[in-house]
C-alpha cells in the first residue's frame, strides 16, 4: 500500500485519532480533541463532511457480546505491534470513546467478541503529538499477516489480514466496515493521510479487514 503523508512528530498540539465508528446500529464518533460532537447536530445526515463526523449504519450488524468474556491483548508480530487493551465504551453523547493510553489499542466492548460471528472493532491511535502511537505501523499490513486476539477465557484467537482499504473521513466505507458477514471477522482501525492542521484531524481512515483462521 502506498504510504500517504504524516505530520511531523510534534508538530501540532492537537492530535487526531481515529474515524467516526458505527456500531450496534447507532452513528457513533470518535470522542477525541477537536471531535465533532453528534449532539451538536439535530440530525446528522450520511458522512458527515468533518473529521470526526457520523457514517450513518446499517442497522442490525453486531451480535450481542458473551458475558464476562473481553479482549485482553492484541499482537501482530510483523509489524511489531503487541498491546494490551483498553474496553472502549460511549461517553454521554453516544460516541465511542478513544483509548486513553496512546501505546495501547481498544476494543469496543459493547459490539462484537473476536470469535463471534460478525466484525469485531479494535482500534487505536496511529501517533501522539511526540512520538508514534500503537498503529504507527498498519500501514505496513499486508495479505496473510497474522493478527493474535486474546481473551480472558484464556483463548487466543488468530486471524488473517485480507485487504487494507485507506478511506477519507467523509466517505468512510461503512457498509464494508460494519456491514454484516457469515464469519467471525476483525475489523484494525486507525488514522492515516495527510494531518489537517485546520481540524485538528487526519483526513483518512486507514482500516485492515481480516478472517478468523484459528482458535
Amino acid at each position: 500500500m502506498r504510504k500517504l503523508s504524516r505530520r511531523t512528530w510534534g508538530a501540532i498540539g492537537a492530535t487526531a485519532i481515529l474515524a467516526a465508528l458505527v456500531v450496534s446500529g447507532s452513528a457513533l464518533a470518535i470522542a477525541g480533541s477537536s471531535r465533532t460532537t453528534p449532539g451538536n447536530s439535530s440530525s446528522p445526515s450520511a458522512h458527515e463532511g468533518a473529521a470526526g463526523g457520523i457514517q450513518e449504519p446499517d442497522a442490525g450488524r453486531t451480535t450481542a457480546p458473551q458475558t464476562g468474556v473481553i479482549v485482553t491483548h492484541v499482537s501482530i508480530p510483523a509489524i511489531g505491534v503487541s498491546s494490551d487493551i483498553e474496553l472502549l465504551t460511549l461517553d454521554s453523547t453516544g460516541a465511542l470513546l478513544p483509548p486513553v493510553d496512546f501505546n495501547r489499542a481498544g476494543w469496543y466492548s459493547g459490539g462484537v467478541i473476536p470469535g463471534q460471528i460478525g466484525p469485531a472493532i479494535i482500534a487505536g491511535h496511529i501517533d501522539s503529538i511526540t512520538a508514534p502511537a500503537v498503529f504507527a505501523n498498519l500501514h505496513k499490513m499486508t495479505p496473510g499477516m497474522k493478527i493474535l486476539v486474546s481473551l480472558s477465557n484464556g483463548s487466543v484467537l488468530t486471524f488473517a489480514a485480507d485487504r487494507s482499504q485507506v478511506a477519507p473521513k467523509t466517505q468512510f466505507p461503512s457498509s464494508s466496515v460494519y456491514g454484516t458477514v457469515p464469519t467471525p471477522q476483525l475489523r484494525v482501525i486507525t488514522c492515516d493521510g495527510t494531518f489537517n492542521r485546520a481540524t485538528g484531524h487526519y483526513d483518512d481512515n486507514l482500516v485492515v479487514f481480516a478472517t478468523l483462521v484459528s482458535t
